[in-house]
């Protein structure tokens, strides 16, 4: 995949939000329709699952497979176009340091950890956890009636899941770094649910989960 890297001009100083996330905890917003909204890997190969809702209409959510089939790729990067299972467009990424983040690989989840790693990892946190956590006690989740069911595919922003020759996916040592971030425009209302991943068993984030800045703009200017 060709990647886009295209720094933002925006100043943090202006943001209208900025908050850090500890590593493994979830974090949820309400992005509005035009405002711009920045995710920034602190410490470098921190994954970041996230999910993105229409903020008036859970039922419509971020689609893996309409956002694949859309572009014809299977990584995001600048110019890539977040779409719902509606066939709406939710966000387009405007910049983008890093240059590649994964559709395929999902969220980790205490089924998925005795899976891949052992049995004994059952009880470890996982980013299921950290959504169905949020569901469950985060206001703007529950004005909007979501439950676990509301749990699509993720993005991974900052993974690295190539696929092989074979067709199997590969999780792998990361391609970010300290202070690489990607930028997305809202093209709706969106309510952004984030697990910053408490994986401790894969090389995605070094087996050190670190925090991560997240950061919203009113306006393109400034």
């Amino acid at each position: 995949m060709n990647t886009q890297l295209i720094e933002s001009k925006l100043d943090p100083d202006l943001a209208v939000i900025n908050e850090i996330c500890a590593a493994g905890e979830p974090w949820v917003k309400i992005v509005k329709q035009g405002q711009i909204f920045r995710i920034v890997d602190l410490e470098g190969n921190q994954a970041v699952d996230t999910l993105f809702f229409n903020a008036n209409d859970a039922l419509e959510r971020y689609s893996v497979t309409d956002t694949i089939r859309a572009q014809n790729k299977l990584y995001l990067t600048t110019g890539s176009k977040l779409c719902s299972n509606f066939g709406n467009v939710m966000l387009t990424i405007i910049a983008d340091t890093c240059g590649r983040h994964d559709t395929l690989g999902g969220a980790c989840a205490a089924e998925s950890n005795t899976v891949r790693y052992a049995l004994e990892k059952y009880p470890m946190h996982s980013c299921r956890d950290s959504f169905l956590h949020a569901l469950a006690h985060e206001t703007a989740c529950e004005q909007l009636g979501m439950s676990k069911r509301d749990i699509p595919s993720n993005i991974n922003f900052f993974m690295n899941v190539p696929v092989t020759a074979e067709g199997n996916l590969e999780f792998i040592d990361g391609i970010s770094a300290p202070g690489k971030y990607v930028e997305m425009q809202a093209e709706m209302d969106v309510l952004v649910l984030i697990s910053n991943c408490p994986q401790l068993n894969n090389p995605c984030n070094a087996y050190n989960p670190t925090p991560i800045r997240l950061l919203v703009w009113d306006t393109q200017t400034g």
